[in-house]
């Protein structure tokens, strides 16, 4: 048995949420009252190791931390989550990133200094983690520069000894949409985008003709598309989700938690909608508390999010 389900390489760093109705900054020494805020671990990867590892996969992160209260805060909620750290580095010359998020009622900006999200190395990932993986998740593409390289040669060692790889990009900062991305989607299994990552990585202008331009590409494509659920392709099967409406506290990680969740009903071998629902329903619950990881279910608790799930089917079902 391989030692891990999903091996990922965590973009490590926290958040810091700043809630209220303005919050859109005034120069010139002006201070402004806020709502609230919270501090919490971030990352996409990170927060998609949390999810996998509540719903009962076996995860291995790989990256780095400063030695600080930051990387504490980190480590001990991949751990509290059931996450393996030892893959993690510890580096007390470098400090941990973090991103700022201004969180209004129907928008939010984030700032972010990379820190040791961009401290992480091709060489932090041995030959023996990837050949005791079942599937390996890539995500933070763009962000995780100084890894693009690797990237493919990682996934193409997973694939040869049997395993899987999973793709998520995020947003392109740079909006280029590139950088050997193309090449790596031929050699991806599922594709997690949401709608407009889709439509710019494949210069359509939407979701159907962004779909119809990666069969062939990638067998499985998912598509994030907010409050309105998801949809997932596999050739010409195609199923869209619906969501209930919630409280939606901030969603910050919403996406990482639905591709936790529709990977871990993926390797688990459960059909393509029913992987798709357990997406939906970890996306859902996610966005009900602050941060990436408060609202995540535990697998005890994710049936009663699976009851509000509707799935239908679009075609060739």
């Amino acid at each position: 048995m391989k030692r891990y389900d999903i091996l990922t390489v965590g973009d490590l760093c926290v958040d810091l949420v700043l809630m209220g109705e303005d919050l859109r900054p005034g120069f010139g020494q002006e201070e402004k009252l806020i709502e609230g805020y919270a501090l919490r671990m971030g990352g996409s990867c990170s927060i998609f190791s949390c999810q996998a590892a509540k719903l009962g996969m076996r995860v291995g992160i790989v990256g780095v931390v400063g030695d600080d209260a930051f990387g504490r805060i980190i480590l001990d909620t991949l751990q509290e989550s059931g996450v393996d750290i030892s893959l993690v580095r510890v580096d007390s010359s470098i400090e941990t990133g973090i991103s700022v998020h201004l969180q209004e009622p129907h928008d939010r900006s984030i700032l972010t200094y990379l820190g040791t999200i961009e401290a992480v190395r091709s060489e932090d990932v041995s030959l023996d983690m990837l050949h005791n993986t079942r599937h390996l998740h890539i995500g933070s593409y763009f962000l995780l520069e100084q890894m693009q390289e690797s990237f493919l040669s990682m996934a193409e060692e997973v694939r040869r000894t049997g395993g899987t790889v999973s793709l998520d990009t995020n947003w392109d900062p740079q909006e280029r949409w590139g950088q050997g991305l193309h090449e790596l989607l031929e050699n991806v299994d599922v594709f997690l985008p949401n709608e407009n990552e889709l439509q710019a990585i494949t210069g359509t202008e939407s979701v159907t003709d962004g779909l119809e331009r990666l069969k062939g590409v990638v067998p499985i494509v998912t598509v994030k598309l907010g409050g309105e659920g998801a949809m997932v392709q596999k050739g010409d099967e195609l199923w869209k989700a619906q969501v209930p409406e919630v409280e939606i506290v901030d969603t910050i990680g919403a996406g990482d938690s639905f591709d936790a969740g529709f990977l871990a009903g993926f390797l688990e071998g459960k059909t393509l909608s029913e992987s798709l629902a357990m997406g939906c329903a970890c996306g859902t619950a996610s966005v009900t508390a602050a941060g990436g990881t408060a609202g995540q279910p535990w697998k005890a608790d994710i049936d009663g999010w699976l009851e509000q799930i509707r799935v239908s089917c679009v075609r060739s079902c």
